[in-house]
């Protein structure tokens, strides 16, 4: 079999906006001096040079053990080397997804995270963006573009094939990988198959997602406070849902059944997928259903939606400022939207651009932007913006948050206006400086809301939130120590992780804290930050009381039990500093996983909710041996910060035997959560 490599790296190359992020400084000699310049094809599905092994002693996510190229020989394995702000790479993580469940006893994806920015190194902020982008594949840290350089990379995202024999195939550096990569692995599979060197064992990498807990909320993306209705919105991102609550934290609906997916109808049926920017006129929603490539349209007085533009697909074609398109046309990563005078301005990550769309007839075009991912200024069709990820207006000026230049930048309401930085620089200029004009450095700005001649910007990776003087250009640090963390109080000493979304009513600033799952409420005189409480708050489409199936979390040493009839007596306990969630009582299911085993009601199954522990459930047993399951479901909240709840599931494997003496008793069941 022959494939041509540059056919794959042409058509997975191609990136809308045309340019790659690029590594500033020199790459070292490396292996791929070695490769015969010009070669950009392959005879066969078999590599030629090995690929070099990872260095030791770095850290690793999704796994729980490092993980060498050695050890995945008879593997075909997938190098991605990205940077969790970069858009380009988050595009090209489904597809992985997609070719992982295509072929997952023969494909391993490894993740070579070489971070651009310098939030980007840390370790637990890589954990939170394999949560968010639900990655289920090994991690590695590149903190120090080790990795990176040995393999000579240049671009985010690259991507290296390497065969079962641990030689590389070839690589290619862009999105629109799937079709190309599926052709490329399944010729792999083929050949290796000839000689029984592909291993289908597969290797059970541990992945953070079984670690963490679930939250109420999850990854709020966005919010909007509307001071008129005294409404509260939130794009609940990783939830799949629109969060409806007053002002105050009373949670009064959820738009959206949290199951990924794009479809219309009644609250309860509709699906999103990754939820972010949203925009307000009278009883209807907009919202920038970022992951569907779409905008979609809630009416809250019916308790519909519908979608406005987009397919559900990513578009590859390219628009320029005053071009249009009709509704049943793609979009590309809608990010943020505003409303101003019957129209709906969107930043559209995707082909760093500005977009209208028409709210009557679903269509859309560019408004701002050559989609060349830069800094530049100037008329619409000539500027060059990067990842536009925030949006607001003064009803003279667009204002944006230009994430990727770590910028805040205007654009005109004029169709013959031009974009103009406030503050900000270039690509790989950015830091943490409060000053005016170029000397300011913010690190990937993600929100921004206009109140009372003042841009209030989500500094994002800088964990603060700044106030701009669009007029002076200058910014100035207004909430935030820049340590990560929760913590409420006055301005100096509050903290937050990632915050991505603000709005303002009623003299309160609404802050999406994304990475603590919460929303947090700033007082705009007296500079006092607090967590709210979502109070009526649930699990999108509620869990059920536990997961009966699976692997249990704990199996415990077997209990006797006397006569055959018996009591399970289950305990939970909580983390430190938290409490179990009033109003939010844990739930129990037992099940006969083995052996004759009745509940009081005379079934197989009982389920009981619990207001407070210890619990009682009784059981009749017939036989020597059997096995109960109890899964458990448990809500609780942090004991210093109402707003942060938690959700755990947890499976119980109890053996029980009978046949000799046995003391009456319960047979006692404890669980400790874990932190």
């Amino acid at each position: 079999m022959r494939t041509e490599w540059a056919a794959l790296a042409t058509a997975a190359a191609l990136m809308v906006g045309g340019l790659l992020y690029r590594h500033a400084g020199d790459l070292p000699p490396s292996f791929a001096e070695r490769i015969p310049k010009g070669k950009k094809t392959v005879s066969t599905f078999r590599g030629k040079i090995d690929a070099p092994e990872f260095p030791g002693g770095m850290q690793w996510l999704n796994t729980d053990r490092p993980i060498t190229l050695k050890d995945l020989r008879g593997k075909v394995v997938v190098l991605d080397f990205w940077t969790y702000c970069c858009m380009n790479c988050m595009h090209v993580l489904p597809e992985l997804k997609k070719l992982e469940r295509k072929y997952p006893d023969e494909l391993v994806v490894i993740g070579v995270h070489s971070a651009k920015f310098t939030a980007e190194k840390d370790t637990d902020n890589i954990r939170q963006a394999i949560l968010r982008y639900e990655i289920e594949h090994p991690v590695l840290n590149d903190k120090d573009m080790l990795v990176w350089r040995a393999w000579s990379v240049r671009a985010w995202p690259t991507l290296y094939v390497i065969d079962p024999e641990g030689k590389i195939v070839g690589y290619t550096s862009g999105e629109d990988v799937y079709e190309p990569f599926d052709k490329l692995i399944a010729g792999i599979i083929r050949e290796f198959d000839k000689d029984k060197k592909i291993d289908r064992k597969r290797p059970g990498f541990k992945l953070e997602r079984e670690r963490a807990a679930k939250t109420m909320l999850s990854f709020p993306g966005k919010v909007l406070a509307d001071e008129k209705s005294g409404r509260l919105f939130i794009a609940d991102s990783n939830n799949n849902r629109i969060v409806v609550a007053t002002l105050d934290g009373t949670v009064t609906g959820t738009v959206g059944s949290g199951t990924i997916g794009l479809k219309d109808g009644s609250f309860d049926e509709a699906r999103f997928n990754k939820p972010q920017g949203l925009a307000l006129a009278g009883d209807t929603l907009y919202v920038a259903d970022t992951e569907n490539h779409a905008v979609r349209r809630v009416d809250l007085a019916k308790k519909t939606v519908d979608t406005l533009a987009g397919t559900g697909r990513q578009s590859r074609r390219f628009l320029k400022p005053g071009q249009t398109q009709k509704k049943d046309a793609p979009l590309n990563s809608p990010w943020a939207l505003v409303l101003h005078a019957g129209k709906l301005y969107v930043a559209m990550a995707g082909p760093h651009q500005l977009w209208t769309i028409d709210p009557d007839t679903g269509g859309a075009g560019p408004y701002a932007g050559s989609g060349r991912e830069a800094r530049i200024d100037g008329p619409f069709a000539r500027a060059a913006l990067a990842q536009p990820s925030g949006i607001t207006t003064d009803g003279r000026k667009l204002y944006f948050a230009d994430s990727e230049v770590s910028a805040i930048r205007s654009a005109d309401l004029s169709p013959r206006g031009e974009v103009e930085t406030i503050v900000g620089v270039d690509l790989f200029e950015f830091g943490d400086v409060d000053c005016a004009g170029a000397t300011v450095r913010l690190q990937h700005p993600l929100g921004v809301v206009f109140h009372e001649d003042t841009l209030y910007v989500a500094d994002t990776y800088n964990n603060r939130i700044k106030r701009v003087d669009p007029a002076k250009k200058t910014a100035k640090t207004f909430l935030g120590s820049g340590d990560e963390g929760l913590k409420d109080g006055p301005a100096s000493a509050a903290r937050f992780d990632e915050p991505g979304g603000l709005s303002v009513a009623a003299g309160k600033l609404y802050i999406a804290d994304t990475n603590n799952h919460v929303i947090r409420v700033a007082d705009l005189k007296t500079k006092t930050v607090a967590t709210l409480t979502l109070k009526g708050l649930t699990l999108p489409a509620p869990p059920e009381p536990g997961r009966a199936t699976g692997k249990p979390d704990l199996t415990l040493a077997p209990s006797a039990v006397a006569d055959g009839k018996g009591t399970l007596l289950v305990s939970v306990d909580v983390p430190p500093k938290t409490k179990l969630t009033p109003g939010a009582p844990t739930v129990l299911r037992l099940s006969a996983a083995d052996g004759d085993v009745t509940f009081a009601d005379g079934g197989k199954t009982t389920a009981v909710k619990v207001d407070a522990f210890p619990a009682e459930v009784s059981f009749a047993m017939t036989g020597e041996n059997a096995r109960v399951h109890v899964a458990l479901s448990v809500f609780y909240c942090s004991e210093a910060n109402a707003g942060l709840c938690y959700f755990r599931e947890a499976l119980i494997e109890v053996p029980l035997v009978t046949g000799f003496a046995a003391k009456a008793g319960p047979v006692v069941v404890h669980y400790r959560v874990p932190n």
